[in-house]
């Protein structure tokens, strides 16, 4: 059975389809028209190593905060639909990304309660066509739309570009172990309660 799923939403501000492959091989095709988010979303994608196709067309005139919040809404519903009854996962990764003089930890929860919480200490302004702030938003919204609890956390670092580079990654990285299906659980979902 292939973990895949397609999402499309469209609201008056932007169009957004998104479509993922939780066993795939880490290929990305993205266009977001924010060439520093592109390149984040390749990274979150090759180590995640899950296959990612992304087409966006947004309100980029006004600024890109409808265009990278509304990814995160649509590539979280499509990772929550990917999994399905999240059966046989292993549920939970976790994982040290270091760029350079950045260190970032980012851990997860498949748990079914999305939810950020996020230590990174990034000055506002712009990398490249990317606005700071914003890498915030689109992990809340990718957070909560798929239905996991993430912590991102900064150990070290000044560069914004290795900092943010660094939590895609580790985020990437976390959620390839999160999604791993154990064999062991002979296909039952990882939870006393029996669902996630």
């Amino acid at each position: 059975m292939t973990r895949e799923a397609t999402i499309l939403r469209e609201t008056a501000e932007t169009r957004i389809e998104v479509t993922v492959n939780l066993d795939g091989a880490g290929r990305a095709d993205v266009a977001c028209g924010i060439g520093f988010f592109d390149h984040m979303l390749c990274a979150f994608a090759r180590h995640g190593r899950f296959d990612l196709k992304v087409s966006v067309r947004g309100d980029l005139h006004v600024d890109g905060h409808h265009t990278v919040e509304d990814t995160g809404i649509v590539l979280g519903r499509a990772l929550a639909e990917a999994l399905g009854e999240k059966a046989g996962i292993e549920r939970f990764g976790s994982a040290f990304v270091p760029m350079d003089e950045a260190l970032v930890l980012a851990a997860l929860d498949i748990s079914g309660r999305g939810q950020l919480h996020w230590d990174v200490e990034a000055p506002f302004g712009m990398v490249g066509d990317f606005d700071t702030q914003l890498a915030r938003e689109f992990f809340i919204a990718l957070a909560a739309n798929a239905g996991i609890t993430l912590h991102i956390r900064q150990l070290a670092g000044d560069n914004v570009h290795h900092i943010f580079e660094a939590a895609f990654k580790a985020a990437g990285r976390a959620l390839r172990q999160a999604v791993a299906v154990d064999p062991a659980l002979g296909g039952a979902v990882p939870s006393t309660k029996g669902v996630l």
